[in-house]
């Protein structure tokens, strides 16, 4: 197995090289470029990190990241899904009651018979009295 020295490789990354763009109808040179392997590596590290420094840039600084799960929420929004959420089970509750007592209603006013609970009574046993 042969062993790169690493004076070799910083030699073969500084080797210079010439991209020549050509007119392929006259054979006319329109750009000439001088690099080396080590230019063109840095350079595309370079494009690299702007890239990735725009794009962080962009979803930071934007409402971009209200779109990325997790990452938009705050503690107030989340106490306000909390105090929400609370609501409607409270909501949903008193509605199953009305509608318990609107079916208990018309059973009264069309005269059937209605077995009362009174096991499920939510009043203190003094108050409970068989007047």
């Amino acid at each position: 197995m042969v062993k790169l020295d690493a004076g070799t490789t910083l030699k073969r990354l500084r080797n210079r090289y010439r991209l020549v763009v050509m007119n392929d109808d006259t054979y006319e040179e329109v750009v000439t470029f001088k690099l080396s392997r080590l230019s063109v590596y840095i350079m595309l590290s370079t494009i690299f990190v702007v890239l990735v420094g725009l794009t962080v840039a962009l979803i930071v600084f934007t409402p971009l990241k209200y779109y990325i799960p997790g990452s938009g929420t705050n503690y107030k929004s989340v106490s306000e899904l909390k105090q929400l959420k609370y609501q409607v089970d409270e909501l949903e509750q008193k509605n199953s009651q009305n509608a318990q007592y609107i079916d208990r209603l018309k059973k009264v006013l069309s005269g059937a018979a209605i077995k009362l609970d009174t096991t499920r009574l939510n009043l203190p046993p003094a108050e409970i009295s068989n007047d």
